[in-house]
């Protein structure tokens, strides 16, 4: 059984951190500050500056409770309920991908275009589609005042989730969650249509990292046999979807750039611009028609 935490502030960091680190966990100095922070509700400079500042026994013994989670592999973010993307506090669930840095490449890909359109037309319509934490969509919607957008996801929670963050972020006005199985009961035509689709093949789902094999919902994971059936779906239906200088907006896995760049253009799409991640992987691809 692990040892009491410390109630100073000082030493429960430390031993926060020590715990994690002796259970492999891969940062253990920013969980456990993560955590402390958040459940003791003090920040990194109360613990600079108040070392000795007593943390209570309902906040020791939520911490307790979240290191033990942690230890046992439950991603940091899933544990504190909360993730931010793109400079916005975003809830999850378990319906939810965990939106990562990797997908502020589409938003930094797609934004020029969307706040271009927005000044060019007054308005910039844009289509998220698999929504999830509303991440892509509310992103884009923070910041151009301009914009609307439609989330769209085949999980009732997801979307629930994806409301409730508009709300937070006081978007609701400008944002319109629909449950819907890809195109299906989408109306309209629209300038973005932007996605970050399951795209890991079936037989591959397995070998991921634990916290992603484990906490991800598998349907926001699965992109069927060969991993690129969303796309196959997205370059089909999207024509009918999409205003005439419009664009398409996808996320990819690091090896799908020619698959998927192939599979659009045989839908008649042009490749209009390719972005990597800050880790120098193939992330994000454009199309126009």
């Amino acid at each position: 059984m692990a040892d009491p935490l410390p109630a100073a502030l000082g030493p429960l960091l430390r031993a926060a951190k020590a715990r994690l680190a002796a259970a492999g966990i891969a940062d253990p100095t920013l969980d456990s500050r993560l955590i402390v922070e958040h459940f003791s509700e003090t920040t990194r400079i109360q613990a600079i500056t108040e070392p000795g500042r007593t943390v209570d026994s309902t906040a020791l013994a939520a911490i307790e409770a979240a290191l033990r989670r942690r230890v046992a592999g439950e991603p940091v973010h899933r544990i504190l309920g909360y993730r931010e993307f793109y400079g916005l506090r975003l809830s999850l669930s378990p319906d939810t991908l965990e939106p990562r840095p990797d997908t502020e490449t589409l938003v930094d890909a797609i934004l020029p275009f969307a706040r271009a359109t927005a000044e060019r037309l007054g308005e910039c319509r844009i289509l998220d589609l698999g929504t999830g934490t509303g991440a892509i969509a509310l992103a884009l919607l923070s910041a151009v005042p301009a914009a609307t957008a439609t989330g769209v996801d085949i999980s009732p929670g997801a979307l629930a989730t994806a409301t409730q963050n508009a709300g937070d972020l006081g978007l609701s006005g400008r944002f319109k969650a629909l449950h819907s199985n890809w195109f299906e009961k989408v109306l309209g035509r629209y300038h973005v249509i932007a996605a970050n689709p399951p795209y890991i093949p079936s037989r591959d789902i397995g070998n991921l990292q634990d916290e992603v094999r484990d906490f991800d919902p598998r349907q926001a994971l699965n992109g069927g046999v060969d991993g690129l059936v969303p796309y196959r779906i997205i370059a089909g239906e999207a024509e009918g979807f999409l205003e005439a200088q419009g664009k398409v907006a996808v996320e990819i896995g690091h090896t799908q750039q020619s698959e998927v760049t192939a599979i659009f253009a045989a839908a008649g799409y042009r490749l209009a611009e390719a972005q990597r991640d800050l880790g120098g992987n193939d992330r994000v691809l454009v199309f126009e028609r």
